[in-house]
């Protein structure tokens, strides 16, 4: 149903997917904390997403008014792997501190994404009842 698919629900879930692709990220960066060589690796979207926005990349062009829009490729969650730094002697890279911190941040953004997704769900639910709860 093209009601659902607006622009914003549709950006939420794109961060919620990406915050969740954090969490994993993260969390694997936490287990190989003691791997001799690993290097940790972080997701990179929100800054994508302005990006694309002040480059313009993010209206796109649909060939019929009832098609959906594409996810813009500008936009899409990276995982990016920091090879040049080491922290320690053996190699790794990966700090105790910062990935807490990290893991922290996202939670908060994600409950973010969440607050706001249910925001709006919560408006479409009191137009189906009439403006009745």
């Amino acid at each position: 149903m093209a009601v659902f698919n607006d622009r914003i629900m549709f950006w939420l879930t794109r961060g919620l997917d990406a915050a969740s692709l954090r969490q994993r990220v993260l969390a694997h960066n936490l287990a190989n904390l003691n791997t001799p060589g690993f290097k940790r690796s972080s997701v990179s979207f929100e800054e994508r997403l302005q990006q694309a926005r002040a480059a313009g990349q993010l209206p796109l062009a649909r060939t019929h008014e009832r098609h959906l829009q594409p996810p813009s490729a500008a936009a899409e969650p990276q995982v990016i792997t920091e090879k040049h730094t080491a922290r320690r002697l053996d190699g790794n890279n990966v700090d105790l501190e910062r990935e807490m911190l990290e893991l922290v941040e996202n939670q908060l953004r994600y409950n973010a994404y969440i607050q706001q997704l249910n925001s709006r769900l919560d408006n479409w639910r009191v137009v189906i009842n009439e403006g009745r709860r």
